[in-house]
């Protein structure tokens, strides 16, 4: 961005237009050279209050944003947002492009604080999903019994989609409020169940309110890592619920993070870590197509549709993927190069964690872990079944897991298991057992 713009102001709008302006808002509107914005928000100023020359953003948006500011460097340009610019509005890319401190911002109150204080909700308590040009499927991960969550729309269509998404997936009870024109003349609430969602399109000035309740019979699913396997479509080929539970956390993932999930199967290790924080992140890579597709309606299902899904073999399919902060391989691990492939990609205080039951991949794993350290562990699930007249312990095959952690050198530090074994019954029938690896000093030689 070219020097001679030395601010850019960024003035917030509501429904009640100029009348809700405060006198700086206004003021910087009247001195403006150029006003940017929508055509709604453009039209709520009138030209003899603001004669500055007016430009509608163009589409795609994002990519005119430089040329657009530089042809105008050095005037005063305004640009017009609705509510707040900087809570899913146009500050951010404005403020990537011309930087900060270069930027001033002059929020309207958004239209998330103009419902909860119509509703009397708490502001804070509120979860709040865009679907502007973002699918449905970004609610699943939201909607949880007694939870209020507010929904961003993209047009007036909008609410009667998210009716039928409600139905579709087991929340035909939940409330559906619409709140229209907020803080302008013709404000507006429409309220019904999804159920009985009567209305097929509603003003496109919105923001809807549900009530979450889950309808009878409809699986639930939590919080935390290890969702029911009854969750995830799939052909067999899924890290099964407690191992996954206590996979995602070796991987230990925080907001903002990224994860190469190697070996997607049916993506339930990329997924649950997408649903720890809303800014995780996480690439599938599978060379099955059909399983790659089976991921993506996985993910759309169970509330991440960003999950990006990478179909090829791997370690080829890696190139050019950006670099993962964790990295999980739950298949194809004796593929000539994969280890050092995802090793090579980590950066310093990267995880890695592997599973597997062959022996020919207990080697390699045995072998990285002498190189490398971490911890080396055996997860062991016994579920009881009936047999005959009483009850005794299946075991599931068992799986060997290599979790380390990336030093700054060539190798981590050497952390080895104390070779101690520890087991837990839970309520539900099922016995989990962990066995940790266990090093003597001449192995270690």
């Amino acid at each position: 961005m070219n020097a001679a713009i030395s601010v850019v102001s960024v003035v917030g709008i509501g429904a009640d237009g100029w009348d809700g302006l405060p006198e700086t808002s206004r003021r910087l509107l009247r001195d403006a050279e150029v006003l940017i914005g929508g055509p709604r928000q453009l039209d709520l100023l009138d030209p003899a209050d603001c004669g500055g020359e007016r430009i509608a953003w163009p589409s795609p948006l994002r990519p005119a944003v430089p040329g657009l500011l530089a042809a105008h460097e050095g005037r005063a340009i305004a640009v017009l947002a609705s509510g707040d610019p900087s809570f899913y509005g146009i500050a951010r890319t404005l403020a990537e492009t011309v930087g900060a401190d270069r930027l001033r911002v002059h929020p309207h109150p958004s239209s998330v604080s103009y419902a909860c204080a119509r509703l009397g909700w708490a502001l804070e308590a509120v979860e709040t999903v865009s679907l502007v040009a973002r699918p449905l499927g970004a609610l699943a991960a939201a909607l949880h019994p007694g939870r209020r969550v507010l929904v961003l729309g993209e047009g007036p269509g909008t609410p009667a989609d998210v009716a039928a998404y409600l139905r579709a997936t087991g929340w035909g009870d939940t409330r559906i409020r619409v709140l229209e024109q907020l803080g302008g003349p013709a404000e507006r609430v429409l309220d019904a169940t999804a159920a009985d969602w009567p209305h097929e399109r509603t003003d496109a000035l919105h923001v809807l309110a549900l009530d979450c309740v889950r309808d009878p019979g409809t699986l639930r699913l939590g919080a935390t890592p290890g969702l029911p396997d009854e969750a995830y479509e799939h052909d067999g080929q899924l890290t099964k619920r407690y191992v996954r539970a206590a996979t995602l956390a070796a991987l230990a993932p925080a907001p903002g993070e990224l994860l190469w999930d190697i070996g997607g199967g049916s993506g339930s290790i990329g997924i649950e870590w997408m649903r720890t924080h809303r800014s995780c992140r996480a690439v599938a890579v599978e060379k099955s197509p059909e399983r790659a597709a089976r991921i993506t309606r996985n993910a759309d299902a169970l509330g991440v549709p960003a999950l990006r899904v990478v179909t090829g073999p791997a370690p080829a399919a890696l190139a050019g993927l950006p670099t993962p902060d964790a990295v999980f391989i739950g298949g194809g691990l004796t593929a000539p190069g994969l280890l050092d492939a995802c090793w090579d990609a980590l950066p310093a205080g990267g995880r890695l964690v592997a599973n597997t039951v062959t022996l020919e991949s207990e080697a390699l794993l045995a072998d990285r872990h002498r190189r490398h350290g971490g911890e080396l562990i055996r997860l062991a699930v016994s579920a009881a079944v009936p047999v005959g007249g009483f009850t005794g312990w299946r075991q599931a095959m068992p799986v060997t897991q290599w979790s380390v952690t990336k030093g700054s050198g060539t190798e981590a530090s050497v952390t080895r298991g104390s070779g101690t074994e520890a087991s837990v019954t839970r309520g539900s029938g099922t016995e989990a057992s962990v066995t940790r690896g266990s090093v003597t000093k001449e192995e270690e030689a």
